[in-house]
């Protein structure tokens, strides 16, 4: 919703190139029929310089309402604050963020001198590195009376100037139509009612576009007048209503679409931490002075569908130490990982071990077993369906055994007491259960296609049988 200015073309870009299919799963909504839900922030006021493009109203939270199950957006000629005009924009900062999905919303809104809605997102780190260095994706604005609805991303690039890319495409926009993205590693295509129309390349950071590979929140606004709708209102237009029938966010299920990415210092709640500035790469600050015993908790964490995760950690220390990643207060521990000894406690390097996670929202606790580390961010991340070979530190430890598409089936996961195998035919019945740092735990025989793991602690564990070129193994969770 920033200032629109040159549009600078990205190299690689596939315009018409149609993505494959994918299996999109529901991980949030507001679908606004019993009112505004408490994920939304409003913002007030007219901002700084009229939220930086000199926009003439004053926003207000009165201004957003439920009407028949559809959230509404007013934009007003009244006095208020000061100002001539008011309106309302609403974000879901600090309540619900994602990083790649399908974002979508249903949307109808006025076409008249001076309106600019907008459906968009900022990139969670704003407060920290401020705009564009953030980033910030615009799925739909629309300005004036023009037929064609906008979609443009804005970031700082490569050479450390503001730089934007943009598309456009007509539609009638006072009806409802579905305005999307979906946003992957590699791109993000734009949509109206699954029409791709704008794609952009974002493969590998290309041209500073790393910005774009981190979390972002939504924002829903009407803004009246500003440096592109420009200063000329029809204020025999106003009031002047914005209408979106429902939000919706998917991500891929069954692939690595899903991830949640948190900055370290926007822990919830802790246990004798402190922040201070940081030296890596993007700047901002990360969690410090960690000492044995204290903790980080991040709460609402939504896991769409039960499955492996890589759950990687940002980290430096002069000594090294231990981390452990838990669940719901410690109610279940995941996993723990060492944290190397990288020299310095700004010399920083990325960790990461698997966990298998069953779908549910959940407060995620970082738990110091060893102090004497910093963290900067955590990035939890949806592994792919091939069950037999798991990308993980521990995956190092063992040997490349494991490195087979043999499936391997096995249920309950978690299980308490016992595990029953579904063997492919000539599978072996010899069974070796590792802990997560490689070590042998259970030695073993599959048993009427069951395995008894009762002697087992809780946690996360791999179970492999048979040896050498034959072997085949999966993950699992003790209870």
């Amino acid at each position: 919703m920033k200032t629109k200015s040159t549009f600078l073309v990205i190299a690689g870009l596939l315009l018409g190139h149609l993505g494959l299919a994918q299996s999109w799963q529901l991980v949030w909504q507001d679908e606004f029929t019993n009112g505004i839900s408490s994920d939304w922030v409003f913002e007030t006021g007219n901002g700084s310089s009229g939220w930086g493009n000199n926009e003439l109203q004053y926003y207000r939270r009165e201004n957003a309402t439920v009407q028949n199950g559809q959230l509404v957006i007013t934009a007003k000629r009244e006095n208020f604050g000061g100002f001539n005009y008011t309106s309302a924009r609403m974000k879901t900062q600090g309540r619900k963020s994602f990083r790649y999905g399908k974002i979508e919303a249903r949307i109808a809104t006025p076409s008249s001198l001076g309106s600019w809605p907008a459906f968009w997102m900022l990139g969670n780190n704003i407060t920290s590195v401020g705009w564009p260095a953030c980033g910030e994706i615009d799925i739909m604005e629309h300005v004036n009376t023009s037929p064609d609805v906008h979609g443009t991303i804005h970031w700082q690039d490569h050479n450390g100037n503001y730089a934007s890319y943009g598309g456009h495409t007509a539609t009638n926009v006072t009806g409802y139509h579905v305005y999307s993205i979906e946003w992957d590693e590699s791109t993000i295509k734009w949509f109206v009612d699954g029409q791709q129309y704008h794609i952009v390349d974002i493969s590998n950071g290309v041209n500073g576009t790393s910005e774009f590979h981190n979390e972002y929140f939504i924002l829903l606004n009407m803004a009246v007048g500003g440096n592109w709708p420009g200063f000329n209102i029809d204020d025999s237009a106003l009031p002047a209503n914005m209408y979106v029938d429902y939000v919706r966010v998917y991500q891929g299920g069954g692939s690595t679409n899903f991830s949640v990415f948190r900055e370290a210092e926007q822990y919830s709640s802790m246990s004798g931490v402190q922040t201070e500035g940081t030296s890596d790469t993007g700047g901002g600050q990360n969690v410090g002075w960690i000492d044995t015993g204290d903790w980080m908790a991040y709460n609402n964490i939504n896991v769409p569908t039960s499955g492996y995760y890589t759950m990687e950690y940002r980290v430096a220390s002069v000594n090294g130490g231990q981390l452990s990643l838990d669940l719901n207060g410690g109610a279940t521990v995941l996993g723990s990982l060492g944290v190397p000894a990288t020299g310095g406690w700004q010399n920083w390097t990325t960790v990461s071990h698997t966990v298998y996670i069953n779908a549910g929202t959940y407060n995620f606790g970082i738990y110091a077993q060893a102090g004497g580390w910093n963290i900067n961010w955590w990035r939890l991340t949806r592994q792919g369906t091939a069950s037999a070979r798991m990308a993980s530190e521990t995956d190092q430890v063992l040997d490349k055994e494991e490195e087979t598409t043999f499936e391997l089936k096995l249920y309950p996961n978690p299980a308490a007491h016992e595990l029953k195998l579904h063997l492919p035919s000539g599978t072996s019945d010899e069974a070796r259960v590792f802990n997560n740092t490689g070590q042998v735990v259970l030695e073993t025989r599959v048993t009427n296609n069951t395995i008894d793991i009762s002697s087992l602690k809780p946690g996360l564990y791999t179970l492999r049988l048979g040896s050498g070129d034959g072997a085949i193994s999966q993950r699992f969770i003790k209870e």
